[in-house]
């Protein structure tokens, strides 16, 4: 890297509106260099954008589906003179959009996964049961919000996404009682939604709120993050180029088992056996850079909470060309958002 923290003043024009979580080991696996190209496939706040672009003479290709983090980066774009291309795009794309933005590889690509501080906090989007707003959730603002899910969905299959993207031990009785109070009147705020939780599941002093696993699972479902996530992770594998980086950092279980089973599967050869020989086995696509997942010091965590649960891997790319393999193992077993919805 070739400039210090001050870097992100020199870039911005000012203070970073946002200090992404383990962002100083997530730029050393980077391996920023001058001249290299990389993607900040979450852009967000802009964090890792306004990092990477003080750490080197790079270029940046920010990605984000929702309008108002593009709107609100074009500032940044102006400040870094031609070195950031922000597009409105799903970062699943990731491949495609570093394609048409004239680039056939990339040095790196970053992910920095979940929901944004900036859409928690905006009460209109409809994201946290801490200030009440619509039922949203849309990352993007198109399709089916939470309350059309919540509206539409048969008790079996919002039990089982609440168990299974939200880790949920109760996710029967809050199902249960989320039927039950929508045959009274319509579910439609994230108050309402909360309130509703709460009388089936019981927090102890110093526990997450008791929405907190349903609210996850409402919006993990509603923007298919975890399918995002898959299919992004395929892509990064297509446009590295041979010593090309990827870098992720997840914040809750799920992802982060999505990203090491994936890195383990490209980062071994596979066994030959009486049903498939030897000699159809692939070398790895990547090398694994993190034995163990990095987390956040003691330092961090207390500057900011929301680190805690923050989880670092990366990996580099190989010569071995992309793999086509199946991903959809990688992801838990749900119907479709269409299906769901036509669930009542």
């Amino acid at each position: 890297m070739t400039a210090g923290g001050d870097g992100f003043a020199a870039v911005a024009g000012g203070p970073a509106l946002h200090i992404p979580v383990l962002g100083a080991p997530a730029l050393e696996l980077l391996k920023l260099h001058d001249g290299g190209v990389y993607i900040d496939a979450t852009f967000g706040a802009g964090g890792y954008s306004r990092a990477m672009l003080a750490a080197a003479n790079c270029r940046v290709i920010g990605i984000d589906r929702d309008q108002s983090a593009i709107a609100l980066g074009m500032d940044l774009v102006e400040a870094a003179g031609g070195r950031l291309t922000l597009i409105e795009e799903r970062f699943a794309n990731l491949d495609a959009v570093a394609r048409e933005a004239g680039f056939d590889a990339v040095d790196g690509v970053v992910l920095d996964l979940g929901v944004s501080s900036m859409q928690l906090d905006r009460a209109e989007r409809g994201f946290s049961f801490r200030l009440n707003g619509p039922l949203d959730m849309r990352m993007s603002g198109e399709g089916p919000s939470a309350a059309d899910l919540i509206a539409a969905a048969n008790e079996r299959d919002l039990a089982n996404i609440i168990f299974l993207l939200g880790e949920e031990r109760h996710s029967r009785a809050v199902a249960r009682a989320i039927v039950k109070a929508r045959s009274a009147a319509p579910i439609r705020t994230t108050a309402a939604l909360a309130e509703i939780v709460a009388t089936v599941v019981r927090a102890r002093t110093g526990d997450i709120h008791p929405a907190t696993r349903t609210f996850q699972a409402l919006r993990i479902f509603i923007n298919d993050e975890l399918g995002e996530l898959a299919e992004a992770l395929a892509a990064a594998e297509r446009i590295l180029r041979p010593g090309g980086r990827l870098v992720a950092v997840s914040f809750h279980s799920l992802e982060d088992r999505i990203v090491k089973s994936f890195l383990a599967a490209r980062g071994q050869t596979r066994a030959g056996s009486r049903h498939a020989p030897e000699r159809h086995a692939p070398a790895p696509t990547f090398r694994t850079l993190t034995r163990r997942p990095i987390v956040a010091d003691a330092d961090e965590v207390a500057r900011n909470p929301r680190a805690r649960s923050a989880k670092l891997r990366g990996a580099e790319r190989s010569e071995t060309p992309a793999r086509n393999d199946d991903i959809s193992g990688l992801l838990p077993h749900l119907p479709a958002l269409a299906d769901v919805l036509k669930g009542r």
